[in-house]
């Protein structure tokens, strides 16, 4: 189905999405500073979940049943707890900004595991465009003035397992017969992550003090705008805008997560940063622009 006539309200909820998903790289580590990261994950998922779904019941929408409601879960698990849950445990080793860019690698790995199962095999121009990005995460990982930092490496490596689960999620989902609007089941994949985390951050990550007032203000950002108006708003705005505008949240996403991680943290932001920044967006671009067309996904939020 091909998007609506764009309107101020489509391009609105675009730059709604371009800076609240920016924002919750930032939000997450500031949600660790005394929380565990299993907690968080559990905690975000069960509320925005339940949040979106309420709505969805009160507006009379399709709920998922059957096997329709075990695919939504089964994807809920793998896309927002196992590749947004990674994403937590990445930014307890590496800064939110550095993050944020290892994130936009993510179309590689869709691309590739689009070939892998049977897809559209990889062409020169995008395996290049793959080969440009890797340089710039490359240049992110040098050694530095104090050494090799093991802790960027260990951070990049966790990042690649959430774009892995984010990506592969995705595709399975799109292969299956999904009647649910958008929102209704990324509502149900959300609770149903939430769900499943529940005992196992009460087994591996209990609260051993008392959180603080700033930690679970990060957490209730990450509910309201990153789950339910930032999810709400990327559906929105994909409905009604061309796949190719919408996919610029990717980069100024990261931009913004850079920003704010410098601003606030004094995160690593100098010429060597910027600089693989370039080269990473420059080989998304490409790869983007290159590989074949695979329909929506909704999956690309931390």
């Amino acid at each position: 189905m091909s998007p609506r006539r764009p309107t101020p309200l489509a391009y609105a909820a675009l730059a709604s999405v371009c800076f609240f998903w920016g924002t919750t790289y930032l939000a997450i580590r500031i949600s660790l500073e005394s929380l565990p990261p299993l907690v968080v994950i559990a905690t975000r998922y069960l509320l925005s979940g339940s949040i979106l779904l309420i709505a969805a019941l009160l507006r009379g929408a399709h709920i998922p049943r059957g096997r329709e409601l075990r695919v939504a879960c089964l994807c809920g698990v793998i896309v927002h707890g196992i590749g947004n849950g990674a994403i937590f445990f990445a930014e307890q080793r590496i800064p939110s900004g550095m993050t944020s860019l290892f994130i936009t690698l993510g179309p590689f790995w869709l691309v590739g595991i689009e070939a892998m199962l049977g897809g559209e095999r990889l062409h020169m121009p995008t395996v290049a465009g793959m080969c440009v990005g890797l340089a710039g995460a490359v240049l992110l990982l040098l050694p530095g003035a104090s050494g090799f930092d093991h802790a960027m490496l260990i951070g990049f490596l966790i990042v690649q397992v959430s774009s892995v689960s984010w990506n592969a999620g995705s595709i399975y989902q799109r292969r299956q017969h999904i009647v649910a609007h958008p929102i209704v089941t990324g509502a149900v994949q959300q609770l149903a992550a939430g769900i499943v985390f529940i005992p196992i951050a009460l087994a591996f990550g209990g609260i051993h003090a008392a959180p603080s007032l700033r930690s679970m203000a990060a957490v209730a950002y990450l509910v309201i705008f990153g789950s339910v108006v930032g999810y709400s708003s990327y559906i929105f705005a994909l409905d009604r805008l061309p796949v190719a505008v919408v996919s610029i949240y990717t980069y100024v996403n990261a931009a913004v997560a850079v920003f704010l991680g410098w601003l606030f943290f004094r995160e690593p932001a100098g010429p060597r940063e910027l600089a693989a920044m370039a080269i990473i967006f420059a080989g998304v671009a490409i790869v983007k622009r290159t590989a074949p067309k695979h329909g929506r996904s909704s999956t690309d939020a931390a």
